[in-house]
């Protein structure tokens, strides 16, 4: 079993280490939810690491699969207890929509993020007045609450410059997004300088995917790719206004990894984004 430095990662890697030795005793979701005397979906939740188990549950289930091998065991409960740690995150729990502390924890531990962004620019290349423009028209609040999410997306962007391995970002973004002037036409001009400034890093890359280019593969809707190098499987989230969606089968992946493959392939090339930004501003001053 490969480890994984975060707790998100780990509680997946935990449930599906769990999944695996249930199918491999041959038990079922409901015999396991009637031997922990607790319902199908904890057990569900379970095996994909949105649910916590207690470590005498663990030890109980692996004992009942048959694995006898001492070091087998503590594998797995090494794993429990590194996945019980809390992340940063956790300060902002109580404020954070629905998924996102999950989400706040793959993002930690993946070393590479792909994302395609058609209604606002990333949250990780967000400028604090942006992102305060934004959290404010989405998720009227108190403004304390407004500020404390603000705060909980700048503190995000440590990854961009972490050492000594900083997170790879790959962003497609739609034209239309950085023509709407979120916050007014100074912020939004603010919020491009901070663009042109982030695509020169030599771990992020930006591409703006031109209105005029029409209809292409990815406008579905918002998605990103995690990518976890060795530690785990790529993860697909995919938001929306009904929810969060997290995906992980291969089939589900494959899909959007060639999704994403298409629409960089079909945007211009990045070296061209600083150009492409600064004509946006230019043109956003005019109006």
């Amino acid at each position: 079993m490969a480890t994984a430095s975060g707790p998100t990662v780990r509680k997946r890697q935990l449930g599906a280490e769990l999944r695996r030795l249930r199918e491999s005793a041959g038990k079922r979701i409901e015999d396991v939810a009637e031997h922990l005397e607790c319902s199908m979906s904890k057990i569900s939740r379970v095996e994909t690491g949105q649910a916590p188990i207690k470590a005498r549950d663990v030890r109980d289930l692996l004992a009942w699969f048959g694995v006898e091998d001492p070091d087998q065991v503590e594998a797995v409960m090494q794993i429990h207890k590194d996945a019980q740690q809390q992340g940063w995150w956790a300060h902002y729990e109580e404020v954070l929509p629905s998924g996102m502390a999950t989400y706040a924890g793959l993002e930690s531990d993946a070393v590479a993020l792909r994302a395609y962004e058609p209604i606002f620019v990333h949250g990780l290349l967000q400028t604090e007045d942006y992102a305060r423009a934004v959290i404010a028209a989405v998720r009227p609040g108190e403004p304390e609450e407004v500020e404390r999410l603000v705060r909980f997306r700048m503190q995000r962007q440590d990854l961009l410059i972490r050492k000594p391995d900083p997170l790879e970002l790959w962003v497609v973004v739609e034209e239309a997004a950085l023509r709407r002037p979120v916050g007014g036409t100074q912020v939004m001009a603010a919020q491009i300088k901070h663009l042109i400034k982030a695509a020169a890093l030599p771990n992020v890359t930006i591409q703006v995917m031109p209105t005029a280019k029409g209809a292409h593969a990815a406008m579905a809707g918002t998605f990103a790719l995690l990518e976890f190098g060795t530690k785990a499987p790529t993860v697909v989230y995919v938001d929306s206004i009904a929810g969060n969606v997290y995906l992980e089968k291969e089939r589900d992946v494959r899909k959007f990894i060639q999704t994403f493959d298409l629409v960089r392939a079909a945007g211009p090339d990045p070296q061209e984004t600083p150009a492409i930004l600064e004509n946006i501003a230019r043109e956003m001053q005019k109006t």
